[in-house]
């Protein structure tokens, strides 16, 4: 499956959960109701996925954590904030390149029309 297809299933299912709970919920609500929608979809869906930091060939256990995995290629990374910033963009670029993932999502659950609450983020060091 292509990552454009899969994240088309990813916000079908992220639409769902906004839908039902709406804003205000700490991130790790929309985060459990968002696995379990993915997982109903017929997704593969890793929560809190360790992340190393290879430094100098040394694989360091630092405590980065992706949020949810989806079919080993797509990272998500959930908020329920005010407001995106640069920062969490940069998060989200963080963890494509260290995972050596193509595409990611930022969903931004504290919106009132969550299209407003995704950003779509590619890796421009992505290694095939």
């Amino acid at each position: 499956m292509t990552e454009n297809k899969i994240t088309e299933k990813i916000i079908g299912c992220a639409i769902k959960v906004h839908k039902e709970l709406g804003p205000g919920l700490l991130e790790s609500a929309y985060k459990e109701c968002l696995f379990w929608e993915l997982k109903q979809a017929g997704l593969k869906a890793e929560k809190e996925k360790a992340l190393p930091l290879i430094y100098h060939e040394v694989k360091l256990e630092i405590g980065y954590r992706i949020d949810l995995l989806v079919e080993d290629k797509v990272v998500i990374e959930i908020k329920s904030v005010e407001g995106l910033t640069d920062v969490h963009t940069a998060q989200v670029l963080t963890y494509l390149k260290l995972n050596n993932n193509k595409l990611g999502l930022l969903i931004n659950f504290n919106v009132s029309l969550l299209k407003n609450g995704i950003k779509r983020l590619i890796n421009k060091y992505y290694i095939e």
